[in-house]
């Protein structure tokens, strides 16, 4: 067996927690994970990781090992790349993290034409609207939407976008439309739902200055999705990206408010590590998720409702 192998195998068996989560991952048996860490502790002659019922954790030896172990395997691809980067043809296997309703609708639907073109790459995708840690969770890339603050992230623009506070026409006729943020003390705003019920505020900007409004409303959760069809369905106003809404605005469903005090930095972005070269497999797949979405009407066309 190899030691590129060994030490892969290793890092897979850390991030995904057990042997058979990596196994799934590699696409072998969790016995075969096994021995291929068996055979890396054999030839240091060390343990890496305890097992017991309870799990795996790794020893204090491989606390050290573990992240010299990672860097290895990113040169080896940065290696790599360097000299395939030139070629036409797309290879190996591209991971990609992305908000999950924002993954299923623009992210996913996209992935079949670009394999059409690309036939010796494969593709996994994970949509949470968790932010993840795509060096330690093993991602090459992830779509976001907002600022990218992380210094150790290349973040390249896919579309604009802004944040904007949205209702349907009815909603309205049955209230008064807000005027200032401040307004919305008076209104059903159905909210992002936090750990333990806390509802995020949503964030605004006067003369320049980013400013953020408690809200409240009689439905929250956790779930984007649920949130947006309870809008179109007039139970109250949502504060939304401007990619989710094009076609209900276009058809006149909703209608926006407080326009004057939306933020636009909500960008849609194509985000990954800082690495010398970049892999063909993320640059090609970034310049075929631009021009899906630059394409002109894209956002009005795109289906609607719950996924």
């Amino acid at each position: 067996m190899d030691r590129y192998t060994e030490i892969r195998s290793f890092v897979l068996i850390t991030e995904k927690g057990s042997f058979a989560g990596a196994a799934l991952a590699e696409g072998v048996t969790p016995v075969v994970m096994g021995r291929r860490l068996d055979a890396l502790e054999q030839r240091l002659g060390v343990r890496l990781m305890h097992r017991s019922t309870r799990g795996l954790t790794l020893t204090a030896l491989g606390e050290q090992f573990i992240e010299p172990c990672r860097q290895l395997l990113r040169d080896f691809d940065i290696t790599e790349n360097s000299i395939s980067a030139g070629r036409s043809t797309v290879r190996g296997h591209l991971v990609v993290s992305a908000p999950a309703a924002f993954g299923r609708k623009h992210v996913a639907p996209h992935a079949p034409a670009f394999r059409a073109i690309h036939t010796e790459l494969k593709m996994s995708f994970n949509f949470t609207d968790s932010v993840v840690d795509l060096v330690r969770e093993g991602y090459d890339m992830s779509i976001r939407i907002g600022e990218v603050m992380d210094p150790n992230y290349v973040a390249i623009p896919l579309f604009p976008n802004r944040r904007v506070v949205c209702g349907t026409p009815d909603y309205f006729d049955r209230n008064c439309v807000p005027q200032t943020p401040e307004d919305l003390a008076r209104h059903n705003c159905l909210a992002f739902n936090l750990q333990g019920g806390q509802q995020r505020g949503w964030t605004f900007q006067r003369d320049g200055k980013l400013f953020a409004v408690r809200v409240d409303g009689d439905l929250a959760c956790n779930d984007g999705e649920l949130l947006f069809d309870w809008v179109r369905q007039g139970l109250g106003i949502g504060w939304r990206s401007t990619w989710e809404i094009q076609a209900e605005l276009k058809r006149g469903e909703l209608v926006t408010v407080l326009d004057d005090f939306a933020v636009g930095n909500y960008p849609i972005q194509a985000v990954f590590p800082q690495q010398r070269y970049l892999p063909a497999k993320i640059r090609h797949f970034i310049d075929h998720l631009k021009a899906v979405y630059n394409a002109t009407g894209y956002w009005e066309r795109v289906p609607v409702g719950p996924a």
